[in-house]
């Protein structure tokens, strides 16, 4: 690989990172299932997974058509905030509830494997700001022409599998931390209020 190339890898790799940590209800979500070690692995694959082919088609130029069809971000804006603000508000009751504190590491109580990826597939594809930063990433990596786009893409790529993978099973190393109950309970209510924060702003337009 001569410079070029590993220049938009590298290039497409920080871009990825700067956008895809920001705190949010996806990355909240992932950390605490991380914590309970519950379908870390299915919910890593699924977020990476719908990095590669919504970044994958708007490198291709299907972004466009998010453009074309502005009614399409109102009804994620919709729909988005309001799932956010009540799985907030789920949250936040649980926080108040000592009895549904749960155990750091393997242990608490379980949900199913469906219920934890529909979550995430929620959480994931009713955020409008996604489809806006897919945009952006889209129109960039298009500006590097039709090879250089690929390499940009293949740094992006890279980003979102380094991002989830840490912070699903990175999340793990956190777990002496929040061994008591007390410690669940403030994390729930962190999560709560970034969650209520999120769909506020949803929809409000922000």
């Amino acid at each position: 690989m001569d410079g070029m190339p590993l220049t938009l890898v590298v290039t497409g790799l920080l871009t990825g990172i700067g956008l895809i940590a920001a705190v949010g209800a996806q990355n909240a979500y992932l950390l605490r299932q991380g914590l309970r070690r519950q379908h870390v692995g299915a919910l890593v694959l699924l977020c990476a997974a719908s990095d590669v082919v919504l970044i994958g088609l708007a490198v291709l130029g299907v972004g466009a058509a998010v453009q074309e069809w502005p009614a399409f971000l109102d009804v994620a804006r919709w729909g988005g905030g309001l799932f956010v603000i009540g799985y907030g508000l789920h949250v936040g009751w649980r926080a108040l509830r000592p009895g549904e504190a749960l155990v750091a590491g393997a242990g608490g109580r379980q949900i199913s494997l469906r219920r934890a990826l529909t979550t995430m597939a929620a959480l994931t594809w009713l955020n409008p700001h996604l489809y806006l930063d897919i945009i952006v990433l889209g129109s960039i990596a298009n500006t590097h022409g039709p090879e250089g786009r690929w390499w940009y893409y293949a740094g992006l790529v890279a980003a979102s599998i380094l991002w989830f993978s840490a912070l699903g099973f990175g999340s793990r190393g956190l777990a002496p931390l929040l061994s008591r109950p007390r410690s669940w309970q403030v994390l729930d209510g962190l999560i709560a209020v970034v969650m209520l924060a999120i769909g506020v702003g949803l929809l409000l337009g922000g």
